[in-house]
C-alpha cells in the first residue's frame, strides 16, 4: 500500500462520557470536528476541548489526525496502515470513521514520536 497523507487537524480535543440517557448537549457540536457516539451504557462525545464545561468527566490532551480520504468502503487496511506501527511503537490510538475517511486521536505530549513513526513507513504527515 502507497503512504497515505495525514493532516493534523488544529487545535486539542478531548473525549467524554456522559450518562446514556443525555441528551446531546449543545457544547458537543463544533465545525472542526466533533463525534457523537451514544449507546445503551454511554453518550460518548469527541470535541474540541475548550467546549467542554467544567464538571464534564473527559480526557482532554488528544490530537487529531485526519486521513486524507475519501476511501472508498471496500478498501482493505487503510486504518490498520496507521495503528499497526504505531502499535509497535508503544503508542495508543483512539479512531473514529465517518462516510468518507477516518480520523486518529493520539495524545499530545507523544504528537513528535507519532509523526516520526508515520513517516518512517512512508505516510505524510502534515501540520497546518
Amino acid at each position: 500500500m502507497p503512504g497515505l497523507n495525514l493532516q493534523l487537524v488544529a487545535g486539542e480535543f478531548a473525549v467524554c462520557r456522559l450518562a446514556p440517557t443525555e441528551p446531546v448537549p449543545i457544547w458537543a457540536g463544533s465545525a472542526v470536528f466533533s463525534s457523537v457516539t451514544q449507546t445503551t451504557d454511554e453518550l460518548s462525545i469527541i470535541c474540541p476541548a475548550v467546549n467542554v464545561p467544567s464538571g464534564v468527566r473527559c480526557e482532554a490532551g488528544w490530537k487529531l489526525l485526519k486521513l486524507n480520504g475519501p476511501f472508498e468502503f471496500g478498501a482493505v487496511g487503510i486504518l490498520a496502515s496507521v495503528a499497526e506501527p504505531l502499535a509497535r511503537a508503544g503508542i495508543s490510538l483512539l479512531a473514529v470513521g465517518t462516510f468518507d475517511t477516518d480520523y486518529v486521536l493520539i495524545k499530545g505530549e507523544r504528537l513528535d514520536e507519532v509523526i516520526r513513526v508515520l513517516e518512517a513507513v512512508n505516510h505524510t504527515v502534515r501540520l497546518v
